[in-house]
């Protein structure tokens, strides 16, 4: 029986990658494959006077301070990058989470 070891960390591997543009993909308006581009998907900002946003400045206001523990140290070092895809013919959009990458080349 032989056990197999790496002797390299895994991780460098998976820091960095690239993807292609344009990709033929399944559009479901089309109901067909078509040609789509890719882009990374990024939110747009937080509105301050959100209903979300005011309910948690209420609860951080006083003494007491802040309801939830806050977050002190984080367990993952990598984030999902979520990818948006374009259909050429429709406009039409669709996103799909994708990997856990450092840093996604496009």
């Amino acid at each position: 029986m032989y056990i197999y070891t790496l002797n390299y960390p895994f991780q460098e591997q998976i820091n960095h990658m690239k993807m292609q543009k344009e990709m033929r993909k399944f559009c479901p308006r089309c109901k067909t494959h078509t040609a789509q581009t890719l882009a990374l998907y990024k939110r747009g900002k937080d509105r301050a006077g959100a209903e979300g946003a005011r309910r948690h400045a209420e609860d951080k206001k006083g003494y007491g301070g802040q309801k939830f523990p806050e977050l002190k140290r984080t367990a993952k070092t990598t984030k999902k990058m979520t990818l948006r895809y374009t259909c050429k013919t429709c406009q039409y959009r669709t996103m799909k989470e994708g990997l856990r990458i450092r840093k996604l080349e496009i």
